[in-house]
């Protein structure tokens, strides 16, 4: 029995080593998870990958799951050793890893901003990669040719999941919301009793913007952009001011505002056509479904013959895998 434990022990001690993580270039640690044969990642290729971006402490600071679907990103050269580019570089097609990539080195060579909620001295990434488009030697012609041929398979994915996805979402919530002509889908929370905006008039709007999966990309609130880990120290958090009724904001939240009286709560579901459609946004891909929580603050009555200035849509604050790498949508 004696014998028994110990070789127990032994196995027990090998299993736990071999997930200790490695040392890379640089100041990276690695840990790889699966390991597929193929050629590995090259400056100028396209790649599709999911990945979780941590602190130390195991807070998540950005989730690309919850985008349900893959960030996308051509490589580049690395900007200091032990990058994420250099960390991709390590991956070929199917591959899965943890790198721990050096906070301070991030701030300094890529103007990453340091999280404020770690002390630790690196951010966590477990990426997942989807898929690879070598760039090679092909001419661009052909390269961005495949990529667009790939993009379009994953677009029109996107778009025969979309209802299936939204009917799911508001049937596990239990939700019975009112559908109005355009399929815009809302349920109010809290009747208000005031005045309600006509075409023109400027409303007061706090909000908060989520994907279906919860994860919030955007809010007028600080304590909600603290917790969602999207909080920006340089951006003001107060009710948005917005005129409604002259296209200043994406179709969905400019009709929700025109249907509820001031100190209205409301749930406003989108479909993509009435958010960011085929062509999604900053941070929010093709055909994505969005959720809104708003509150109306106040509703401003158009002075008579005054022209409502234009206004940019809610601004997504969601995050890419970092801020180097451009972000393909």
């Amino acid at each position: 029995m004696k014998k028994i434990s110990i070789i127990l022990g032994l196995t027990v001690l090998g299993l736990a080593s071999c997930k200790q993580f490695k040392k890379g270039e640089g100041d990276m640690m690695y840990k790889i998870h699966i390991d597929k044969s193929g050629e590995t990642i090259k400056d100028g290729d396209f790649v599709a990958l999911n990945f979780i971006e941590k602190t130390e402490e195991d807070s998540t600071l950005s989730n690309s799951y919850d985008a349900d679907r893959p960030a996308m990103l051509q490589k580049q050269k690395s900007a200091f050793k032990g990058d994420l580019y250099a960390a991709l570089g390590m991956l070929s097609e199917g591959d899965s890893a943890t790198f721990k990539i050096n906070i301070d080195s991030m701030v300094a060579k890529m103007g990453r901003p340091k999280p404020a909620n770690t002390k630790g001295k690196y951010l966590v990434y477990t990426i997942k990669i989807d898929k690879v488009i070598p760039k090679g030697k092909l001419n661009d012609s052909l390269f961005n040719g495949q990529v667009k041929a790939y993009l379009k398979v994953e677009a029109d994915k996107s778009k025969n999941s979309e209802a299936s996805k939204f009917n799911k979402y508001i049937t596990s919530k239990g939700l019975k919301p009112v559908v109005t002509a355009s399929g815009l889908n809302y349920v109010v929370t809290k009747e208000g009793s005031g005045i309600k905006a006509a075409a023109g008039d400027t409303v007061q709007v706090n909000y908060t913007g989520s994907f279906l999966s919860g994860k919030v990309f955007d809010t007028s609130y600080p304590e909600v952009a603290k917790k969602a880990g999207t909080f920006n120290p340089q951006r003001p958090y107060a009710p948005l001011k917005i005129p409604v009724g002259v296209a200043g904001s994406i179709p969905g939240f400019d009709e929700g505002l025109m249907l509820f009286p001031k100190g209205t709560k409301a749930t406003l579901i989108l479909p993509s056509k009435l958010a960011y459609g085929e062509q999604g946004n900053q941070g929010i891909p093709p055909f994505t479904p969005l959720i809104f929580e708003v509150e109306i603050v106040n509703v401003i009555p158009k002075k008579p013959g005054s022209v409502a200035p234009p206004v940019v849509a809610p601004a997504p604050q969601a995050k890419p895998v970092t801020p180097a790498p451009k972000v393909k949508k």
